[in-house]
């Protein structure tokens, strides 16, 4: 710096010290650009090592002739650029196929050198060049930001992210001609729409922003244009109000938790690991995989983490039931994490089942190692809680498991935020994993992605008149309504309050958590536990809500589960002859009535689902009724999935749903067996509750009694509790207290 302050002044031009520190950020950065492309994603030395690589390590061989048969096909097939169509038409699949396409022709140019790559990509980018100018905003949009090429802005942002690599990959090939040609028709184009036209979607916090800025960035990196780089870096007016930086501050809790949920972050995960690597590579000195106490590295693991024990990501908010670790985004930061972050055998395992590996430096170091290990590693994570908000004050999301591989229990409890407009209404919503299978279960969105007929592939409108309603849910409804009214800004302002969370006993697990801002006047804990007696086949699911209010209202408990129903302890007046809906809006007007009752007392359910058995025991409390029902009502065009759900309803101001879940028995057609059909735990008793605790006894067979006492106040591991119910004195100390043997 001092050289060149020194050579101004001899110059005789008056300069502020502040003016010499941008000079020579230009010019450092300028001499990024003077290296050899390509220098986003992999180099030409990584591309030699791989080509080296390929006979060695049988991952890497694997992914590689994966990737070269996709693009021979491509050429072969022939270049296609059609005019903008329809979201999950042909012509939205074919834009997307390109972009896939180029990107991976790129790579292989870099490592093998044949010009046929680099030719299909130049190809297909002038083809581009001819099309886009043409293109105004896409007529189909929807009240979406929309795109050119597609229906929403978003998906162009993907494109572009895409498109930059292959165009990094052959650019040095290039003339200066067929360069400038391409950025003048397309790139630049493009850019302007996105940081002219679509400011605002650019600086949003949200995944669309998060494409956004890391598309900018990386064209911005491959094309060597600084004035990109910064407003991809701090927003468009550069002033750090957006851009990928303020992403990474406001879109995860210090856990690295995604506000949006794990299918959104699989999602959002490649726009982050792809321009975190463009920028480690080119600009080094940002230590951006140290941003934030690395945040990356906690958002990837946060993401995995969430997955259940068969790798499908639980589905929270909006989204799918099937969406796996398998996912594009999840297969990069996997190997990325690796490499960035340091070895770890959980990621070694992920790899085991994603069976692909990104062709990079980072791709050929997992593939090494994993051909060392002698068998395929699994990866089993323990329970865990994460903190929600960019602060971590915003309730969280607890995580509670039992046992290994794919026939770990898993119980999930949702408290934090809403999730902005991909949010669903359902705090203290819990799903549990048993079985390899998701048990009682989340709806997800109300969607067929990618499925054109179904309304182009995009949300159907049933996701907000069904799939984003509290009743869809495992959690508490009042009076039939939604959580805040339906109204995603209220939504957005208040969030769960993380209560309690001990998993440190291996046969008792445990995690509470308030909403008091939900329902208008009423407030709502829920704890949850698993345990595991070796009295019962499996762990249990013991769950205490308890609502209280100044009014009355109408508390109703949904338990939505997978399975036939196989048995009640009670009887019930079916719906034989006609079907009528639950009610008229908030989601019960797509749940058709099939039988309903009035229960007083212990009362049981089992249903069967694959080779075991499933009793719901609860405690029904003076004036309750039970009511089964079914998806589907009000669903003319048959977008809902028609899958069964149980409801418990009381009346009054104060209310504790005490619940036990028990998985048991065995059955198997094949061999024709079917054994203890019935379940082991055949009462639940609520000795009392108030403000101080709730206490409750679980009783079952060969003697099985269990005394449950729960803290309702502040959370305290030091405090001692004493309650007094029935003229029955209980006293504990902490938070809660499970007796496996009481007397």
């Amino acid at each position: 710096m001092n050289k060149i302050f020194e050579i101004l002044i001899r110059t005789g031009i008056s300069v502020k010290l502040s003016t010499v520190h941008f000079i020579l950020s230009f010019l450092l950065f300028s001499s990024l650009f003077a290296g050899e492309h390509p220098n986003l994603f992999i180099s030409g030395t990584e591309a030699q090592e791989i080509k080296k690589s390929l006979n060695k390590y049988p991952l890497l061989k694997k992914s590689y002739e994966e990737i070269k048969k996709t693009v021979e096909g491509g050429i072969r097939d022939g270049i296609e650029v059609p005019q903008p169509g329809e979201a999950g038409g042909y012509e939205h699949e074919r834009h997307k196929q390109n972009y896939r396409e180029m990107q991976q022709a790129g790579i292989l140019f870099s490592i093998t050198g044949e010009e046929k790559y680099a030719q299909f990509i130049r190809e297909m980018l002038f083809k581009y060049a001819e099309l886009y100018p043409t293109l105004g905003a896409h007529p189909l949009s929807h009240n979406q930001a929309p795109g050119k090429l597609f229906h929403q802005m978003l998906n162009e942002t993907v494109w572009l992210l895409y498109a930059s690599q292959a165009y990094d990959c052959i650019y040095d090939w290039l003339t200066e001609s067929d360069r400038d040609h391409i950025e003048t028709n397309v790139f630049k184009v493009i850019i302007k729409w996105f940081i002219e036209e679509n400011a605002h979607e650019f600086d949003r916090i949200h995944n669309h922003g998060t494409w956004s800025a890391a598309s900018i960035g990386m064209i911005g990196y491959a094309i060597g244009d600084q004035n990109l780089v910064e407003m991809a870096l701090y927003g468009t007016k550069k002033d750090g109000r957006g851009g990928f930086l303020k992403q990474l501050d406001l879109l995860f809790s210090p856990d690295g938790y995604y506000m949006e949920g794990p299918y959104y972050i699989r999602y959002a995960l490649r726009p982050f690991f792809f321009f975190a690597e463009a920028i480690e590579r080119n600009q080094p000195e940002l230590k951006i995989y140290d941003y934030r106490n690395q945040i990356l590295k906690k958002a990837y693991y946060s993401a995995v983490q969430t997955a259940y024990p068969n790798g499908v990501l639980p589905p929270i908010n909006d989204a799918s039931r099937t969406m796996d670790i398998t996912a594009p985004g999840i297969v990069l930061s996997n190997a990325l994490t690796y490499y960035r972050y340091g070895p770890d055998p959980n990621l070694l395992g992920i790899s085991a089942a994603q069976d692909f590996v990104i062709l990079n430096g980072a791709g050929l170091k997992l593939a090494k190692d994993f051909s060392s290990v002698n068998s395929p590693p699994e990866f089993n994570w323990k329970s865990v809680e994460f903190t929600d908000g960019y602060d971590g004050k915003q309730g969280g999301l607890g995580i509670l498991r039992m046992g290994k591989g794919n026939y770990q229990s898993m119980l999930l409890m949702k408290y934090g935020v809403h999730g902005e407009g991909h949010g669903h209404f359902d705090k203290l919503h819990f799903t549990f994993f048993n079985q390899g299978r998701e048990v009682i279960i989340d709806y997800g969105f109300a969607r067929w992605i990618n499925i054109e007929p179904k309304f182009g592939g995009r949300y159907l409108p049933e996701n907000k008149s069904y799939a984003m309603q509290t009743i869809a849910h495992n959690t508490v409804v009042v009076d039939e309504t939604t959580q805040n009214g339906g109204d995603r800004r209220e939504a957005d302002a208040v969030w769960g309050e993380r209560h309690f969370f001990d998993a440190s006993d291996a046969n008792v697990q445990v995690m509470s958590a308030k909403s008091n801002r939900h329902f208008p006047g009423v407030r709502m804990q829920r704890t949850m536990f698993l345990i595991d007696d070796k009295r019962l086949d499996s762990p249990v699911v013991v769950d205490l809500y308890r609502l209280s209010s100044e009014k009355k209202h109408v508390y109703d408990y949904p338990i939505h589960f997978l399975g036939q129903p196989i048995s009640t302890s009670f009887e019930c007046t079916a719906s034989t002859q006609q079907l009528v809906p639950m009610g008229n809006s908030a989601g019960y007007q797509h749940i058709w009535k099939e039988a309903e009752t009035d229960v007083e007392g212990t009362i049981s359910c089992t249903w069967l689902v694959g080779n075991r058995y499933y009793s719901l025991i609860s405690a029904a409390g003076k004036g309750s009724q039970v009511f089964f029902g079914r998806i589907g009502a009000n669903d003319p065009n048959f977008n809902l999935r028609s899958e069964p759900a149980i409801i418990l309803r009381s009346h009054g101001q104060d209310y504790l749903f005490a619940n036990v879940i028990e998985p048991h028995g065995y059955f198997n057609e094949a061999q024709e067996k079917s054994e203890n059909a019935r379940p082991n735990i055949n009462a639940v008793k609520i000795m009392g509750y108030d403000n101080e605790g709730s206490v409750i006894e679980v009783l079952g067979r060969n003697n099985l009694k269990w005394r449950i006492m729960v803290s309702n106040g502040d959370a305290s591991e030091a405090a001692t509790h004493s309650v007094i119910f029935s003229d029955h004195h209980y006293e504990w100390t902490g938070n809660y207290l499970v007796d496996l043997n009481a007397d």
